[in-house]
């Protein structure tokens, strides 16, 4: 890893940079890479979302608004909470942001002092971790497994609450595992969030994208939750927004006012023009996103037939967008990352270990459903020759 400047703060740090550098550098020069790596998917932004943001730019959304956001944007997520089975939010209890991303450092840097613990599941979306650690506060990582389809329990949980424990993350559907946490065991958590006054970040930005049976609990619509948790979301994953950067977060009004002034401070508020867009997307027909849904059904369908083929393991998807694949079921002895970098540089195929997310173990793969079917089959037979070649040497070697 490159040294970091020692004029830089001691709280800028490049731990999990370097992997994913590393791959780039491989992927220069490469032809016709499949890219299953990053979360931003490949469909487009619905056509009558783009209208709606051009209708808004020329008709004068082109500055500041309110820091919270628009007045009806935010009663429109309101709405759209509650009518998810979520909880009753006023407008006052919303806030837009400039990405559901730049929303977990405004949570940390509103609500975490310096030695204040937060617990977070591992594997689970890293910049939870950057957060924390740029408020100096401590992070507390619950390692999951495929025991549980790597979701997060109470016992869990438990294991790791103390005295210096603020805060607790669920990221529900989990990236990077596709997995949904059951409601059951959301209804335990935070019976545990409530016993030991935790307050809870509820990460629902994937809550529409869901599989087969898997529901999404909203933790704030449950007794005694909502003045304890600040339900995080946006529109970069359910309606395929990522450069538009709008996320939001809602939560009792005693929190939320306060951290729309750390809002104000980063960004002054979320740029006019994608919370107009944002508006029409939430208030519009929903079918764009039952039908990117059914997309990444069928793509998630393509993935695990091509998984199978090649008998490696997977948790269960159930929601978002991701595979989360076990390297070491092959046999092989390999680590996830050392795959990785071979499957790009032989393959020209992208995917991350999971040890970027925060992993205990250097096992598994996160892989991305953000190519359409027929790519993702090409991109299984290139795996499948991988793995095949990983066979052979294995066979030479003995």
């Amino acid at each position: 890893m490159t040294e970091l400047d020692p004029r830089l703060a001691r709280r800028v740090k490049l731990s999990d940079g370097g992997l994913i550098t590393k791959m780039l550098d491989i992927a220069t020069g490469i032809d016709d890479v499949i890219k299953l790596g990053r979360g931003d998917p490949d469909l487009c932004t619905p056509a009558h979302i783009i209208k709606a943001g051009q209708d808004a730019l020329a008709n004068g959304a082109t500055h500041y608004t309110h820091p919270m956001g628009i007045e009806p944007l935010r009663q429109a997520i309101a709405d759209n909470i509650r009518h998810y089975g979520g909880a009753d939010y006023g407008v006052d209890e919303v806030m837009i942001t400039p990405g559901g991303q730049q929303g977990m450092f405004i949570i940390a840097l509103s609500l975490l002092n310096p030695g204040d613990e937060i617990i977070v599941p591992c594997p689970g979306y890293n910049p939870y971790q950057q957060a924390a650690e740029m408020s100096d506060a401590v992070v507390c990582k619950v390692p999951m497994t495929m025991e549980t389809n790597f979701t997060l329990t109470a016992q869990m949980v438990e294991a790791h609450i103390t005295a210096k424990s603020k805060i607790l993350v669920l990221i529900n559907p989990n990236n990077p595992t596709g997995t949904v946490t059951p409601p059951n065991e959301v209804r335990k958590i935070t019976e545990l969030a409530k016993k030991h006054d935790l307050i809870v970040i509820s990460d629902e930005i994937y809550a529409r994208l869901t599989f087969g049976n898997n529901t999404v609990l909203p933790v704030a619509s449950l007794p005694g939750m909502k003045e304890r948790t600040i339900t995080l979301s946006g529109f970069s994953k359910a309606y395929a927004m990522t450069g538009w950067r709008i996320g939001y977060l809602a939560g009792p009004r005693k929190l939320i006012k306060p951290m729309s002034e750390v809002n104000h401070a980063f960004a002054i508020s979320t740029a006019a023009v994608s919370q107009h867009a944002a508006l029409a997307a939430i208030t519009g027909s929903q079918d764009c996103v039952e039908e990117m849904r059914q997309t990444y059904d069928a793509r998630r369908a393509a993935i695990c037939e091509g998984l199978d083929a090649i008998g490696m393991s997977y948790a269960e998807p159930q929601g978002a967008f991701y595979v989360y694949a076990n390297v070491a079921s092959l046999g092989f002895g390999i680590t996830a990352g050392a795959f990785c970098e071979r499957l790009l540089a032989d393959g020209h195929v992208m995917m991350y270990p999971g040890t970027i997310y925060g992993d205990h173990t250097d096992d598994f793969v996160r892989m991305s459903m953000t190519q359409p079917v027929e790519r993702i089959k090409i991109a299984m037979q290139r795996m499948a020759d991988v793995v095949e070649s990983f066979l052979t040497e294995s066979q030479q070697s003995d």
